[in-house]
């Protein structure tokens, strides 16, 4: 960055041109099998995340080592099984890093030092049942590592309505910036909220169902039909999605 900057100053390049050298090097590139973007967290307010499903062991163990290696930030990994989990703590050694594993939600972030961070906003995250917990838990993680602090409130959906209200006016009275709604089956949930808030409301439609709502399309299809207006939908099972829109949403100020 800096021989970039004397570079500019002495007119050996123009702003453009310094712009995309600087862009092009916060992108760590090794071995033909990652890109890894190191400077994500001062842009989006978020560290790089890996998303493990379907990697070659040998191949997410490198690219794990080498951003460490290359980056003082946090690193997030994600629908990591517990099985990968245990491998990886053992391949880096356990005093090597500070490691924070959620298995709930089967998310990894792995720490050099723990920084103290002030709290930057709030966001509610809700689910309809127990079983969409583990989504929910995925969104948690990321608002968290964003900076901001989770109020969750679990297993309170339409199938026994009279449970919701008492905790979305809660969160409410908190001052929350935005709600993450957790649903599947017929992903209702997010419409109801939305019908109470006035602030921003991100549905996540799980993959909880049977018949005709199995594998979580009922849900999502519910969710882009909503009637109640300022909802956005992510995709089916896509807790680090809400997450990183609901500190989209904080950011934005």
């Amino acid at each position: 960055m800096k021989d970039t900057l004397e570079r500019l100053v002495k007119g050996e390049l123009s702003i453009d041109e310094a712009e995309n050298v600087l862009k092009s090097e916060s992108i760590l590139e090794f071995d033909e099998i990652a890109k890894l973007d190191i400077k994500r967290s001062e842009r989006a307010g978020f560290p790089e995340a890996i998303f493990s499903p379907s990697k070659d062991y040998e191949d997410l163990l490198l690219i794990i080592k080498k951003y460490l290696k290359n980056n003082d930030d946090d690193l997030i990994i994600t629908k990591l099984s517990l099985e990968r989990y245990e491998k990886i703590l053992d391949d880096l050694g356990k005093d090597s890093f500070i490691f924070d594993y959620n298995r709930r939600a089967q998310i990894l972030v792995i720490r050099k030092e723990i920084k103290e961070q002030k709290k930057i906003a709030k966001i509610g995250i809700i689910t309809a049942g127990t079983s969409d917990i583990n989504i929910a838990e995925e969104a948690r993680v990321i608002v968290e590592e964003g900076g901001c602090e989770a109020i969750a409130s679990y297993d309170i959906g339409v199938a026994g309505i009279h449970r919701l209200f008492p905790q979305i006016a809660h969160m409410v009275k908190e001052g929350v910036r935005a709600f993450i709604v957790c649903a599947g089956m017929e992903g209702a949930l997010p419409s109801v909220v939305a019908g109470l808030v006035d602030v921003p409301v991100i549905g996540v439609p799980t993959s909880v169902g049977y018949g005709v709502g199995e594998g979580g399309r009922v849900a999502l299809d519910a969710m882009l039909q909503s009637c109640a207006p300022g909802i956005a939908v992510v995709n089916i099972d896509n807790g680090f999605g809400a997450g990183v829109f609901a500190l989209t949403i904080v950011n934005s100020d």
